[in-house]
């Protein structure tokens, strides 16, 4: 599985897994279904647009509706991928729909340079080799970049974290329970779940200066002191297990 390493606004750098070809070619059925929808819309409004404003029997309308559509759309389509990865993170509708974005090789978020350039390679990955060329460099390269990705520096990335708010053990400890850490309850759920993602990756990578990193920031930011008898694995546990009891205690 190939990653990027991404840091967090908190400074804590977290692997997330590389889009693969699958993921790319979902997103781009999503655009196409997006682009398909518009011109269907654009078709019938410049259809009653023409036909409302001259005479239903005047020769030109509906041809000159077809090609207001055709401009608009070859409009669309060409600068439809540069717009929405600069103004919308990296992200189309179709890359927001499988959760997958534009990134920096090292992890950064893109410049305008970057996402020009693999714009304008997509007339070698997708024109003159007509997908081929974009089909073969993701398969075979390393971070499963396109051509233009190579260029820029780029690749996708999955957004949607390996672990879920849902997934994590938010059950009330048992009866009894009482919590180590009153103070974590200054902490979001976003916190919680960052602090999750790096126990998982702890235990998939044994990445130990990870786990290090985030519980001296937890600790700093609640301002508290690890006890002599826990390591930095434990205080992130127990800390996450003080949060589910603290919250599932509060009024809804």
């Amino acid at each position: 599985m190939q990653t990027v390493k991404i840091t967090t606004s908190q400074n804590i750098d977290i692997d997330y897994e590389v889009a693969g070809l699958g993921e790319r070619v979902l997103a781009r059925i999503v655009d196409i279904g997006v682009f398909t929808g518009i011109t269907y819309a654009l078709y019938f409004v410049c259809i009653f647009f023409f036909l409302s404003t001259f005479d239903g029997h005047q020769a030109g309308g509906v041809p000159t509706a077809l090609i207001v559509i055709g401009i608009i759309y070859a409009i669309v389509i060409t600068f439809y991928d540069l717009v929405a990865e600069i103004f919308f993170d990296g992200q189309s509708i179709g890359k927001y729909a499988i959760k997958i974005r534009v990134v920096n090789i090292n992890g950064a978020r893109p410049t305008v340079g970057q996402y020009l350039l693999r714009w304008v390679f997509r007339l070698l990955d997708f024109g003159l080799t007509l997908g081929i060329g974009a089909l073969i460099s993701v398969a075979v390269s390393e971070k499963k970049q396109r051509i233009g990705d190579i260029v820029a520096g780029t690749t996708l990335i999955k957004t949607k974290p390996k672990t879920e708010l849902a997934d994590l053990y938010f059950i009330s400890p048992e009866d009894g329970y009482e919590p180590l850490f009153i103070g974590v309850s200054v902490l979001s759920d976003k916190d919680i779940t960052l602090i999750h993602e790096v126990i998982g990756n702890f235990k998939s990578t044994g990445n130990s200066s990870l786990v290090y990193n985030m519980a001296m920031r937890v600790k700093d930011h609640l301002a508290i002191t690890i006890p002599p008898d826990m390591n930095e694995f434990d205080f992130l546990n127990t800390i996450v297990k003080d949060y589910s009891y603290i919250t599932s205690k509060m009024p809804v």
